[in-house]
């Protein structure tokens, strides 16, 4: 495993609750980021299109833990205002800093247009700017195989988001052995199996209308009927890890064999208890932790 790979840990948390908008939760955001550090989990991810300030708020409140953004629109924040936000991290802390970028979704992003060509302009930028964003702290949310193909050239590599155990297989084949390779994984830890389907058909629905992932999945064998009510359990069963900690160990095993370098674990809770997906999971992360290898 390379170095940068290595700043990573085995093991991440993904979740949109680290993104602080509130002020009132800045708190217990970083209340909450301090425990996973303690913890062992290698890399917090902030979800849900952060800013750098919002990823440094977590920096803030750890010692050891790398921090990313998973993932920064590039519609939303412009390559200069993230590098000057880069320039102005403390510099120990700007070490511990990973960008991941990411060019969303057409019905999510005014301006969106030729998302490949984008990017590499905005990497351009990033090279050119007064305190350059090193391409070792970057990573992209790649899917399809061009913007794998960049995530090697021009990045660290890539933090690819829905995605299964195949698609991880096929990435890192296309990536080669010196790119990270960090796949976001969704966890629903209930050992009521049909229940657990249920709460990840629930969170599922949220990107099946997108056009991205859906594509991605059809690229990967699935089909339009996978897609309807939700999810079929092929797809569900695919895309998340359902169960008890065994069962979300075995899932985790078969991501990191299938060539993941690290996995960005998002805990997904049932809807009454998550109502606006900002709930932080703290006693989920605390079991996982027990769990899931965190260090190499």
């Amino acid at each position: 495993m390379n170095g940068a790979a290595e700043s990573l840990g085995a093991i991440g948390v993904w979740s949109v609750a680290l993104r602080v908008n509130d002020p009132a939760r800045l708190g217990e955001v970083q209340e909450a980021a301090a425990e996973l550090d303690e913890l062992g989990y290698g890399t917090l991810w902030v979800g849900g299109s952060p800013s750098v300030a919002q990823a440094g708020h977590l920096l803030a409140a750890t010692e050891r833990a790398t921090v990313g953004t998973s993932i920064l629109s590039i519609w939303d924040h412009t390559a200069d205002e993230v590098a000057a936000a880069y320039a102005a991290l403390e510099p120990g802390r700007r070490e511990r800093f990973r960008l991941g970028l990411g060019a969303s979704h057409a019905h999510l992003a005014s301006g969106y247009a030729r998302p490949y060509s984008a990017m590499k302009d905005y990497l351009t930028a990033l090279d050119n700017a007064p305190v350059p964003v090193p391409a070792g702290q970057r990573l992209l949310a790649a899917l399809g195989p061009k913007m794998v193909a960049l995530a090697a050239e021009r990045a660290a590599g890539a933090i690819p988001y829905l995605v299964t155990a195949e698609h991880t297989a096929q990435a890192r084949e296309k990536l080669g052995e010196g790119a990270v390779l960090a796949p976001e994984l969704k966890v629903v830890l209930d050992p009521d199996v049909a229940r657990a389907r249920e709460t990840a058909r629930a969170y599922l629905s949220f990107y099946l209308p997108m056009p991205n992932y859906t594509n991605n999945l059809l690229r990967l064998g699935f089909t339009e009927e996978d897609f309807a009510g939700g999810g079929s359990d092929r797809l569900v069963d695919a895309l998340f890890a359902l169960g008890d900690t065994e069962a979300i160990r075995a899932r985790a095993d078969e991501f990191l064999a299938s060539g993941a370098d690290h996995l960005a674990v998002q805990v997904v809770l049932a809807p009454e208890r998550d109502p606006r997906r900002d709930t932080l999971a703290r006693a989920e992360w605390r079991t996982l932790a027990e769990a899931l290898p965190l260090r190499n």
